[in-house]
């Protein structure tokens, strides 16, 4: 088991605000920091998983591994993911029906996109499976499985040049947000919630800092010399989100993308703000660990298990969405649907590191 650290500290506050913000209109949405700039945890998830490529696909001495065991490492990772949605994706569309049932009240069944799937099973099945039907809030891990399946070639091209790699990733998001590339949904209409070719440019580049990070220390004397650039860029989001200050996505001019807010394709601003946040906030782990022990194990224990957590967070927050639509919501239910999500949360995390230290019985 690792050590705590703060990769997985900052994985593990992003997980708490996934789920909190997976329940729409709870009392503590309002209190999480994505209320209060341009981006929010869903880049810093992404941008974590890549530098969590770049320390895996390295050796314990600092080298770098084989690439072929790289290769395979993403590889696997993907099926774990991949197993991980269509899993998270069954129980959710169980739970809708069931509550639907309970509550006798069909129009559950079109909660979040669930209503293609029971009007027509057939087609919709072949959809899941194939990533291209999704739920909505149940959309990042089918972006995880597309951005772990194309890594390995931004991986093996970084052997060669770290700037080759980025640039490609760059050219292919300049590219995807003039011509608005996406993937389709079927058999629906629209496109995915988080488009791979915009987002894989956030993941290309937490792996190229790692990289570039773990072979020379310039990485980290520029990051300290741009912290007030990091402070401006933060203050700035936080004016633009409490004064509801955004582009009319009608107004701006061609290509409409670069100049709003979308979170669908990684607009611009929101790329440079989240960058402005790593930047203002990359010595906070530091200070706060030794005087917040408790909340520091608590949080690097959901990072360390992130796949687990994330996918039980997904059904957490689907079922305080259901609970507060039988309830009526309101501030108790939401401090019970809190404290309950958290407490599952953290037993998760402990749970899935009980079972691989647990010795195995004895075909």
């Amino acid at each position: 088991m690792r050590e705590p650290n703060a990769i997985d500290f900052w994985r593990g506050l992003a997980l708490v605000t996934i789920f909190i913000n997976h329940v729409p209109g709870n009392t503590f949405e309002r209190y999480t920091y994505s209320q209060y700039g341009i981006s929010d945890a869903a880049e810093l998830f992404v941008f974590l998983a890549g530098w969590s490529i770049g320390i895996a696909t390295r050796n314990r001495d600092g080298t770098r591994e084989p690439p072929g065991r790289s290769v395979l490492r993403l590889l696997s990772r993907t099926i774990e993911v991949y197993r991980a949605q269509i899993t998270v994706m069954m129980i959710a569309l169980a739970m809708i029906a069931g509550t639907a049932l309970v509550l006798d009240n069909p129009l559950i069944l079109e909660w979040h996109n669930a209503g293609g799937f029971f009007a027509d099973p057939i087609q919709t099945t072949v959809g899941v499976v194939l990533l291209t039907h999704q739920l909505g809030f149940f959309n990042i891990l089918p972006l995880y499985v597309v951005l772990l399946g194309i890594a390995p070639v931004f991986v093996l091209l970084a052997r060669v040049s770290r700037l080759a790699a980025l640039g490609l990733s760059a050219a292919l998001y300049v590219t995807s947000l003039v011509e608005e590339w996406n993937i389709p949904s079927w058999p629906g209409e629209g496109d995915w919630f988080f488009d791979p070719f915009c987002w894989q440019l956030l993941l290309v580049l937490g792996f190229v800092m790692q990289d570039w990070n773990a072979r020379s220390g310039t990485l980290r004397k520029w990051s300290r010399r741009l912290m007030p650039l990091g402070v401006v860029l933060v203050i700035l989001g936080i004016v633009l989100s409490v004064f509801e200050l955004r582009p009319d996505p009608m107004m701006v001019p061609e290509p409409r993308l670069i100049f709003t807010f979308d979170k669908t394709y990684l607009s611009p601003a929101r790329l440079i703000h989240f960058l402005g946040m790593l930047l203002a906030f990359q010595s906070v782990y530091g200070l706060i660990a030794p005087r917040i022990g408790l909340a520091v194990e608590y949080l690097t224990g959901l990072g360390r298990n992130s796949l687990a957590v994330f996918s039980m967070g997904s059904i957490l927050s689907l079922a305080g969405q259901l609970f507060r639509f039988w309830t009526g919501g309101g501030f108790l239910v939401d401090v019970l649907v809190l404290s309950v999500g958290l407490f599952a949360l953290g037993t998760t995390a402990w749970f899935v590191e009980w079972r691989s230290r647990k010795p195995r019985l004895p075909a």
